[in-house]
């Protein structure tokens, strides 16, 4: 018996050798498999062909942004399950658009707006300012969607022409607010959230101490929203031709006129839109216009990612010989440590700033700034390696993007100029600290209490698991007054004022771009190209010299990853979570509630607006 057994044991074992090495084998065949294909995609010297009559078909993704999130397989997968939001990025878009202008081959420009999910106002109107240009080489602009949205139509509206679906709309809803509020929740949990804060409007943390926006937050986002919505009023009505007060109608009135019409509102008689046509009209509209073609049945067309394979002078990236304007990219929330592509780290960021500061070539850097804040330790790591840029004699200028608030105020103080947009949202000059404990939801559903000795009164103070003592309540309080009052005074320093006057415009208040030039709080109203410039300038260069982005390298491994599962991902079509609206109603609250989350201040001072980016 035992005999037989010894057999068994042996064959078993054989057997699986067996298995285990054809499974080694296999994967490793499928691994060099992709290996090879993906090594064949990233250095293919097949640029797409271009019909000499073509359109150039810009279909931005998701929303625009000023740099990509750095993809991981987390993030890729959230993207997969409905979590996750994708990109366009706005410098690739602006390339595009420039270089077709004097591109023969391309005759049309087409705005594909049926994936795109919006962006900040200063982002649409740099992209707006490209399609303006393009028009000035006397090719047509022609937008087409099924439905536009309120940035959508933004766009749409800077094109010669706009196609709406036959069974689409146009939704021009206005600019607003709004905030989940989490403490009637928080109460019934039981949980603590202690909250330290310094500036009256300081709105950021509210949703944890109220149950609804407070009259000063209410004051304050008033005040900027409409700021911002006479801008877009403007800026859509002048490019379609429009009066002011018929699209401020539109958008004020319309379930009205919309029941007046008994639900059939007509766009093209508004004076939105040009034609109303199916999907299969307006192809054929196109195909008339470019001409068709014959693989595909539809008209002669190239998209972004294919056309800027054509103008780009170095797939490769190798950077120009020469002198430079170095751009740095802080965008997302500012945290401390090392921080992937999409969020401000304060060692990940300073870093890139060093880079630049380190390098020879790099004679003046500009900090391209789309941020609410978050860390101030981090902010203040930032400011320090800005201030030792200046100091090795290298200018400096900050240029605000859509939001630049807080910690994005903070980082930009150390500037020998601040550029903002007139539709840019900046200010909110204060502090806040939070530290929730969750003590009585320990003791009351899970009977856990946390008790202890120590040898000073903060000894274990800063536990979760506990009540937070008075002494360390206190402590952090007077760490976050401290850091208000270093905000003043970076900001004094910063705008040639004192921290009373600068006072009187802070107390956490958010202001607009414009608004913030009448305050002093900038110096300069202008985009990126205008803040680049003026870089220059300041170091003296003429108009020879090459703008250079300082970006986070990415390893050949985690690029054949992230490669290898976005194309797994994308093959796998998973949608159907995504299209879910109670799905997407949980994720906001997982959203709201993680934002909070990853914040990791050691100090637990945070310079944070309650204003999102993008």
């Amino acid at each position: 018996m035992d005999r037989d057994t010894s057999q068994l044991k042996k064959i078993s074992r054989a057997a699986w050798g067996i298995i285990d090495s054809a499974r080694k084998v296999t994967f490793n065949l499928l691994f060099l498999f992709l290996a090879v294909g993906l090594l064949a995609i990233l250095f293919s010297n097949d640029d797409p062909k271009i019909a000499k009559k073509t359109a150039l078909v810009i279909e931005p993704k998701g929303i625009l942004v000023e740099q990509l999130t750095a993809q991981t397989v987390g993030s890729l997968i959230d993207q997969a399950r409905g979590a996750g939001s994708a990109e366009t990025l706005l410098k690739d878009v602006i390339d595009a658009i420039d270089a077709a202008k004097d591109d023969d081959r391309v005759q049309l420009l087409v705005l594909d707006l049926n994936s795109f999910s919006g962006a900040g106002l200063t982002k649409l109107q740099d992209m707006a300012e490209a399609i303006t240009n393009f028009k000035t080489s006397g090719k047509k602009v022609i937008a087409i969607s099924d439905f536009y949205g309120q940035d959508a139509y933004y766009l749409a509206a800077h094109a010669d022409e706009v196609i709406v679906n036959e069974m689409g709309e146009i939704l021009i809803e206005g600019f607003g607010r709004g905030r989940m509020y989490f403490k009637e929740g928080i109460d019934k949990l039981g949980l603590d959230v202690n909250i330290f804060k310094v500036g009256t409007f300081k709105s950021a943390v509210e949703p944890f101490e109220l149950n609804g926006m407070s009259d000063y937050a209410k004051e304050a986002n008033e005040n900027w929203l409409g700021d911002l919505w006479q801008i877009y009023l403007n800026d859509v009505t002048v490019a379609r031709g429009l009066k002011p007060q018929s699209l401020d109608q539109y958008a004020q009135e319309y379930p009205k006129l919309m029941a007046q019409a008994n639900g059939e509102l007509s766009a093209v008689d508004f004076g939105l839109a040009d034609q109303a046509l199916s999907r299969v009209e307006a192809r054929e509209y196109l195909i008339e216009l470019v001409g068709e073609n014959k693989e595909t049945h539809s008209y002669n067309r190239v998209g972004l990612d294919d056309y800027l394979t054509t103008i780009k002078e170095d797939r490769f990236g190798r950077e120009t010989k020469g002198n430079k304007v170095a751009v740095v990219v802080a965008r997302g929330t500012i945290l401390d440590g090392t921080q992937p592509a999409g969020t401000i780290g304060g060692d990940s960021t300073a870093a890139l700033i060093r880079k630049a500061r380190n390098d020879e070539e790099v004679k003046a850097i500009v900090l391209r700034v789309d941020s609410g804040g978050g860390s101030a330790f981090a902010s203040e790591v930032i400011r320090r390696e800005l201030e030792k840029a200046r100091a090795d004699g290298k200018p400096v200028i900050a240029s605000m993007g859509s939001v630049a608030a807080s910690g994005g105020f903070w980082i930009s103080t150390s500037s020998d100029q601040i550029w903002a947009h007139p539709s840019t949202i900046t200010g909110s000059i204060g502090i806040f600290g939070i530290f929730p404990t969750y003590q009585k939801p320990l003791a009351k559903y899970l009977g856990i209490r946390v008790d202890g000795v120590g040898t000073a009164p903060l000894a274990g103070g800063a536990r979760m698991d506990r009540e937070l003592p008075s002494e360390m309540g206190d402590a952090i309080q007077s760490v976050i007054e401290r850091g208000y009052r270093e905000f003043l005074q970076r900001v004094a320093d910063s705008r040639g004022m004192t921290t009373e006057e600068v006072d009187k415009v802070a107390q956490g208040r958010v202001w607009s771009g414009s608004d913030a030039y009448k305050l002093g709080l900038v110096d300069n109203l202008g985009d990126l190209e205008d803040a680049i410039a003026a870089a220059a300038k300041l170091a003296e260069l003429d108009e020879d010299y090459v703008v250079s982005y300082i970006k986070q390298e990415e390893g050949f491994q985690d690029k054949f990853v992230r490669e290898l599962m976005a194309g797994a991902i994308s093959a796998s079509n998973q949608n159907t979570i995504s299209t879910s609206p109670l799905n997407r109603m949980l994720l906001k609250v997982q959203h709201a509630a993680a934002d909070f989350g990853a914040l990791n201040d050691p100090n637990h001072a945070y310079v944070i607006s309650n204003i999102e980016t993008d």
